[in-house]
């Protein structure tokens, strides 16, 4: 296993995990895994990781993507240099990195609806049969 690819595969599921809501639990096993450099080691690193999503986070729009390439880099070399102390992290830094990005596979859709007064939203997950038509109306008064 090369230790700069998973360190880059590593990078990029974390820094695009950083604005999900799921990142508590991907920082959850990033903290598993930083475990290897002990509590003091692995709080150090875990403060960069959480101040680099403070960055993300905070960034304009039109920068954002320069901020996520910045901390991309960033978070590679000192996973990389993690890697090399803990070669056998490698492992866990993939699973890590491949259940981030299957977790992106299972999302679904997103919808964001606003205003919709009068109307109705049908989302689903999956195939609809509307064979028997939509029929909408407005609410009743008072509902």
């Amino acid at each position: 296993m090369d230790i700069m690819q998973v360190a880059g595969v590593g990078a990029a599921a974390l820094v695009t995990d950083m604005a999900k809501s799921t990142w508590d639990s991907v920082r959850a096993g990033v903290r598993r895994l930083l475990r290897r450099d002990g509590e003091q080691g692995s709080a150090q690193v875990l403060q960069l990781v959480d101040a680099a999503r403070q960055q993300l986070i905070d960034s304009p729009a039109g920068e954002r993507e320069a901020v996520e390439e910045r901390l991309r880099g960033e978070l590679m070399i000192q996973l990389a240099a993690f890697l090399q102390r803990h070669p056998d992290a490698a492992s866990e830094l993939q699973e890590l990195a491949e259940q981030s990005q299957g977790a992106d596979d299972n999302a679904g859709a997103r919808t964001n609806v606003h205003h919709n007064t009068n109307s109705q939203v049908v989302i689903s997950g999956g195939a609809i049969n509307a064979s028997g038509g939509f029929h909408y109306r407005a609410p009743e008064a008072g509902q």
